[in-house]
């Protein structure tokens, strides 16, 4: 004889039993964690049996939704690159806010709050004219600090669920759960920090390189580049000790222009240009990072650039087809 199992869940929070004729009432507060999980399973699984028609017309609405946002952000991206680049700043900014504080995720928030308040006054000193001579090295060196922060988090975070899908956790008597929750929120932390770094600083690496004058991004630079000049921070290149400058090592690209190898370094990596500052030309950025320790950097931003996408935009088409699917009356 076959056996009915059929969970029901209530407003007091009780889970009624029915197996093989008989009638349990179980308080969902008396149960571990683990059966709370199981009951909560089995309870999805008998909602949803039998729709397996209507889950099939939800994953060709996801699929379509996918591919058609995909096509007019891409024409979005390409015909207006400014507009484009400010709303996903401003979604990457805010969306993760309020999930934050819907859910209650205090810690998030504080870190946020730091994040945003010192970043909001290093955007108001790019931002101003005219340019401050120390503002561009305190932007750069920001920016370079929270992307090597995010790095290094990011790798610890993934190091953690490799170990806890490999069992390693157990030799420090880690629960897997708490284990992977670990893992997951610093690789989260460290991605989306990494991501929304990387934008601010592109913002200000255009503001500051236009002020400056030997930068535009659209037709010619207002000033000319001399060779004692970085295009960068505006500052003189070679300086003798009684003079007021920066000294530091030099960087020499493909066109021959000549930078301070820290400013070079901050508008090609952190403020994500693959151009001279001055002339347009492209860097190689093998060349520039010749030592193989940094090659990861390169990488490393390559993948938070792909992230952005799914930072910014995945929550938005994901509620779009919610709503699309509540329409059509698919629950």
């Amino acid at each position: 004889m076959c056996q009915h199992l059929m969970l029901v869940r209530d407003s007091s929070k009780t889970v009624m039993d029915f197996s093989g004729g008989i009638f349990l009432q179980v308080d969902m507060s008396d149960l571990s964690p683990e059966e709370q999980w199981r009951v909560e399973h089995a309870r999805m699984h008998a909602k949803h049996r039998g729709h397996e028609a209507m889950h099939a017309e939800m994953v060709l609405i996801l699929i379509a939704t996918l591919v058609v946002a995909q096509l007019l952000l891409v024409q979005w991206k390409q015909r207006h690159p400014r507009s484009y680049n400010m709303v996903t700043l401003f979604q990457m900014w805010v969306v993760p806010l309020y999930f934050t504080v819907k859910l209650h995720w205090w810690r998030f928030l504080v870190i946020w709050i730091l994040f945003s308040a010192v970043t909001a006054f290093v955007t108001f000193r790019a931002t101003r004219k005219p340019l401050v001579q120390t503002t561009p090295r305190l932007v750069y060196k920001w920016f370079l600090l929270i992307y090597k922060i995010s790095y290094a988090t990011g790798i610890v975070g993934y190091m953690a669920v490799m170990f806890t899908l490999f069992g390693l956790n157990l030799l420090f008597k880690i629960k897997p759960e708490d284990a992977m929750d670990f893992g997951i929120s610093l690789l989260f932390y460290g991605l989306y920090y990494g991501v929304l770094e990387r934008d601010f600083a592109e913002m200000c690496a255009d503001y500051m390189a236009s002020t400056i004058g030997f930068y535009s991004k659209s037709g010619m630079p207002t000033k000319h580049l001399s060779d004692s000049v970085c295009a960068v921070c505006g500052q003189q290149i070679f300086v003798d000790v009684s003079e007021e400058g920066i000294i530091e090592n030099t960087y020499r690209l493909s066109c021959n222009h000549v930078f301070h190898e820290f400013c070079i370094r901050g508008w090609c990596i952190v403020g994500k240009k693959q151009t001279c500052p001055y002339c347009k030309e492209k860097v190689d950025l093998k060349r520039m990072f010749s030592n193989p320790w940094e090659r990861p950097h390169v990488m490393y931003g390559q993948l938070l650039d792909w992230l952005r996408y799914l930072v910014a935009w995945q929550p938005v088409i994901i509620g779009l087809v919610q709503g699309i699917n509540y329409i059509l009356g698919l629950e």
